[in-house]
């Protein structure tokens, strides 16, 4: 039996476990680390309580790319603490307005073969460069600086096979929309998409780059392509051919579950407010008024992209009713299409160049006025993550955005009056690397520098055996980290300070939350399916924690956010029976007996005594992570035995 990339590529990094069983645990090692300034100031804290020195791995970079724009000198606080202590413990760093890590990333360090751990959630985008590359929360991503495995369940690998080839108009983002309309948000939890066939070799290494971006969108835990001749060719023309291995599937490789899509008989897609997977034609809603457009993000704000924007906007004027926005997400895609003298075309269009940051993404910058509809060419479009509650936010290619931003509203570009963009690529990808910092070459002469506002983190006491609550919150399903922690500029500002995100816990939702939280001494939050999708920011489950709220009560999870509710000390608990989430409501006081026994057995009884009932709940966890939860998480483990291996 021939072996998958996904087993080679863990098979040659294997730190223990059994990965030929889905659901057991298993440790990989990881070659290359990244982390975002919004998770990535806690990593480097935690790195530094740790008592670490010194990184241990291939290579890890930090960027600042969520808080560009710099709003609060908190913001340009935060990236001087960031800098400093990257540069001091063997990390690159890369400026602010250099570009979005997963776009810089797979520019710069991506290696086929390699493993790469991200403290954000869309750190699978390097997997269309063959790396099998995963996002965790911070304290995962920590322990991986200091040279530990990830560890996790092992996923379950579905082949992913593509026909034909992408015709005129279709592109990479209708490719993943396709599978989010197929699988829905939830269809991807606990498996890794292996993609291949012929349609995947007919697709550049920067297109996969997008699908294994908007994996996470139906919560893979990754997607990966193989390291081919397109992507030798790719490397090249970055100026990094000695990157390049070939590797890939064995022809007879099996896998858990197969399915197929046919690139020829796809057409332009767009996912409706306010869901990824909300997916319809774009024939279906033409004529909808569009308000604002915006292309970027790290997933379609790339060399290719721009490209292709250029050649649409060639001689043509925005709609003056439309505002159209674009963000570059990396300085050397600006910098080529400025070279190739293309920039002043998109300019004299009527279009607004923006930095090169996340910002419009989660909400920092280009915010919706109420009612407008906004087209993105983004990843996610969950209910106010645009900065504006009850807003409607679409998502589609950047062709179909640019011609809606030439017409004013959204349009099939197959019924457009012009042709369609060619991309042709350079021979080189020029761009300069003034915006990327080496490590220190003597880190005992490096200094951090800490502002005041920076606090320590925090550390949970042990679970206790016997836990009661007041029921704070009762949430619905596909509740997201943005819901929970949201990064509006305000939130960003204070990012590192542990007293003011705990005053933004569920402040979207329900505005009293958290003096409500704080004045009760913490208690439980319930939850429908899915908990915690979205970003991997742990700040979702420190600020709880913080609070005093002793554990989750939901339906399911999303893998992430379960984790770092391990990680901080939470109970991640499961209904044992749904039915029972209608029967709890908010202010019911819940009591836990024998938690100590039920973490290990994975079962124990909770009491409502507002209501005069019991019911089971589950916590399913592997050795390790009772361990961890025993001691009130990865730091307090870490305080009183080491590095958690």
């Amino acid at each position: 039996m021939g072996l998958s990339l996904t087993q080679k590529v863990i098979g040659e990094h294997l730190a223990g476990g059994d990965p030929s069983t889905p659901g057991s645990e298993i440790g990989i090692r990881i070659d290359q680390v990244i982390t975002p300034d919004a998770t990535g100031v806690l990593c480097y804290l935690q790195f530094e309580s740790m008592g670490l020195e010194r990184v241990r791995v291939k290579r890890a970079v930090a960027y600042a790319d969520h808080v560009v724009y710099h709003f609060d000198a908190k913001n340009a606080a935060d990236h001087r603490y960031l800098q400093t202590a990257a540069h001091k413990y063997g990390s690159w760093f890369s400026l602010p307005g250099n570009g979005i890590c997963h776009q810089i990333h797979q520019e710069r360090f991506a290696v086929p073969g390699d493993t790469l751990l991200g403290s954000d959630s869309h750190s699978p985008t390097a997997g269309g460069l063959g790396m099998l590359a995963i996002g965790a929360g911070g304290l995962d991503v920590t322990v991986a600086l200091g040279g530990g495995p990830y560890w996790l369940p092992m996923p379950s690998v579905v082949n992913v096979r593509l026909e034909g080839r992408l015709p005129e108009w279709v592109t990479a983002k209708d490719v993943v929309l396709e599978m989010a309309r197929r699988v829905s948000v939830k269809g991807g939890i606990g498996k890794i998409f292996e993609y291949t066939g012929p349609g995947a070799a007919s697709l550049s290494p920067y297109e996969r780059c997008t699908i294994c971006n908007m994996g996470t969108e139906i919560g893979a835990t990754t997607s990966i392509f193989a390291s081919d001749d397109r992507t030798l060719d790719y490397l090249t023309r970055l100026g990094r051919p000695e990157d390049f291995r070939a590797i890939g599937p064995d022809d007879d490789a099996e896998y858990d579950a197969e399915m197929t899509i046919d690139l020829s008989s796809l057409e332009p897609l767009v996912a409706l407010p306010s869901m990824p997977d909300h997916v319809v034609p774009v024939r279906e809603v033409a004529g909808t008024k569009i308000d604002q457009v915006i292309v970027g993000s790290c997933t379609n704000g790339g060399y290719e992209d721009l490209l292709a924007v250029a050649k649409i906007l060639e001689g043509r004027t925005v709609d003056p009713h439309t505002n159209f926005v674009i963000a570059p997400s990396s300085k050397q895609a600006l910098e080529m299409i400025a070279r190739e003298g293309l920039l002043p075309g998109i300019l004299a269009s009527g279009a607004n160049l923006s930095e090169s940051t996340c910002g419009a993404c989660i909400g920092v910058g280009h915010v919706p006025a109420p009612g407008q509809k906004s087209l993105r060419s983004f990843n996610r479009n969950f209910p106010a993550r645009s900065g504006v509650k009850g807003d409607q936010v679409y998502l589609a290619s950047p062709e179909v955005c640019t011609v809606a931003a030439i017409a004013g509203k959204l349009v099939d570009p197959r019924d457009w009056n012009g042709p369609a963009p060619s991309k042709t690529l350079p021979e080189k990808f020029l761009g300069t690397r003034a915006g990327l910092i080496e490590p220190a070459a003597n880190p005992s002469a490096a200094a951090i520098v800490r502002a005041d506002h920076i606090t320590d983190i925090p550390l949970a006491d042990p679970p206790a055996d016997s836990m009661s609550g007041e029921v704070l919150i009762v949430t619905g399903d596909d509740i997201t980290t943005d819901d929970i922690v949201p990064a509006t500029a305000e939130m960003l500002s204070n990012w590192a300070n542990i007293d003011a995100v705990a005053s933004f816990i569920f402040k979207r939702i329900d505005p009293e939350f958290p003096t409500r939280a704080l004045a009760r001494g913490g208690g439980w939050i319930v939850g429908g399916t899915n908990y915690g999708q979205g970003s991997s920011r742990e700040h979702a489950a420190m600020g709880p924690m913080y609070m005093g709220i002793k554990g989750v009560i939901a339906k399911s999870f999303a893998r992430i956010h379960k984790a770092n509710l391990v990680n901080f000390g939470l109970l991640p608990l499961t209904f044992a029976d749904p039915a029972v989430y209608d029967a709890i409501g908010q202010g019911d006081v819940l009591i836990a007996e024998g938690v100590h026994a039920g973490i290990d057995a994975g079962r124990f009884t909770m009491r409502n005594e507002t209501r005069g009932m019991s019911f089971d709940v589950e916590i399913e966890l592997t050795e390790r992570e009772r361990t961890l939860l025993k001691a009130g998480g990865v730091l307090p483990y870490t305080r009183d035995h080491g590095l958690a291996a």
